[in-house]
């Protein structure tokens, strides 16, 4: 271990490192210490970012939408065929809260026969690259944690019918957890606990991959980046991307209407005179229930993970920093006695960096309302509300086969 390591940990008491001072280390232990940010330590007494002044925000209807649809859809083909569209999918996360331990996308949503979550998300892909006759370049953001795994699924099953000369993988940057004394915790005796960066960091782990040559090499322009864990995400949608173009806005973000006041998703709102996304733990009960003059709700527009922005601005703001979002989690470890604990409540923070924060950045943002049962089947839980049985249902309602 290197003298500059050997100081930080006594600096900061690391109660969990300080075993470690002298002695030689796995080299993939030894590339984390080296590699790890230690400003986050500076985070976790930092208390909670810290808002502007919240407002409502409207968003483009469905009436109006359905009267522009040609139009929009015409302008969105062109990008298409013009290869100025590409895609992110977020997959770095494991499906453990359906009780499963490979990549969330690997689960099998069907009932009658297999129905995986990646090949239902290519199957909407390509509903849209039959119509334009066009490939739209796919890149799949993976973990450390699953990265293997994922890159060999695609593989095992021909990429379900994709062009595979359009399809690449980039990994996301891991972020260390700390315990509430401000301990790094070890999770196996060669690798700190690390965890991916949150669904903000997409970006920059995009272009440290060095991807961004390809994007650039194929002219694409505009980013529609979604997340894995919603089956009726409608990708590379061509009414989507024509409104964001002929709006004039950078970005562009698909949102729904909320089932209720109080529904747990985040609402797209105005912060400090920019579109911005309010946290629904964040809306007082007054913001979640104040309505309009219509009935309707001022912050009723809740997002589902769904954005497009244009690649110019996205690099504009690449190297501004976005927030840190400190949460509390269950994170499993190797104590002092090198026994390893499986706790039972939240023991530690993570750090995350959120895709709401790079709403803000942007500056503008097309809202795109988009109806909640042909597009919005998440996958969060086992059971219950936003699960896998509430998925399969609503797969099921809009004709597809599992």
């Amino acid at each position: 271990m290197n003298t500059q390591i050997e100081n930080k940990i006594k600096a900061s008491n690391q109660k969990y490192l300080s075993g470690l001072i002298g002695k030689t280390l796995p080299e993939r232990l030894e590339k984390q210490l080296e590699e790890l940010d230690w400003s986050y330590l500076d985070l976790i007494h930092g208390g909670s970012q810290k808002r502007g002044t919240f407002a409502p925000l409207g968003a483009m209807e469905l009436d109006e939408i359905a009267a522009k649809k040609e139009i929009f859809k015409e302008e969105g083909l062109k990008a298409i065929r013009a290869c100025k569209v590409g895609a992110i999918l977020l997959a770095g996360g494991q499906g453990t809260r359906l009780g499963f331990d490979k990549a969330k996308g690997m689960f099998n949503i069907g009932v009658n026969k297999e129905l995986y979550i990646f090949e239902q998300l290519i199957r909407n892909l390509m509903k849209v690259t039959d119509e334009a006759g066009a490939w739209v370049p796919l890149y799949i953001m993976t973990s450390e944690k699953n990265d293997a795994q994922t890159r060999a699924f695609f593989e095992e099953h021909a990429y379900f019918g994709y062009n595979k000369d359009f399809v690449k993988f980039f990994v996301q940057a891991m972020a260390p957890a700390v315990d509430f004394d401000g301990n790094f915790l070890i999770e196996a005796e060669d690798s700190l606990a690390l965890s991916p960066n949150g669904n903000g960091g997409w970006f920059t782990s995009f272009l440290r991959s060095g991807l961004d040559a390809d994007m650039k090499a194929r002219g694409i322009e505009w980013l529609n980046v979604f997340a894995v864990d919603n089956v009726l995400q409608q990708i590379a949608d061509p009414v989507f991307i024509g409104a964001t173009i002929l709006s004039g806005r950078v970005s562009g973000s698909k949102v729904v209407r909320k089932a209720d006041p109080h529904e747990r998703v985040g609402a797209l709102c105005l912060e400090d005179g920019k579109p911005s996304i309010v946290e629904y733990y964040e809306l007082t009960k007054e913001m979640a229930e104040a309505t309009d003059e219509k009935g309707s709700l001022l912050y009723g527009f809740g997002v589902i993970l769904n954005y497009i922005f244009r690649v110019d601005r996205l690099l504009e703001i690449a190297d501004r920093k976005l927030p840190i979002h400190v949460v509390e989690k269950k994170v499993p470890y190797i104590n002092e006695a090198g026994e390893f604990v499986k706790p039972e409540e939240p023991n530690a923070y993570k750090f995350e960096e959120l895709i709401l924060d790079m709403v803000y950045m942007m500056d503008n943002c097309l809202p795109f309302e988009v109806e909640r049962e042909k597009e919005f089947a998440p996958v969060k839980n086992a059971t219950g509300v936003d699960s896998v049985d509430t998925a399969r249902e609503l797969l099921k309602k809009n004709g597809i086969e599992i």
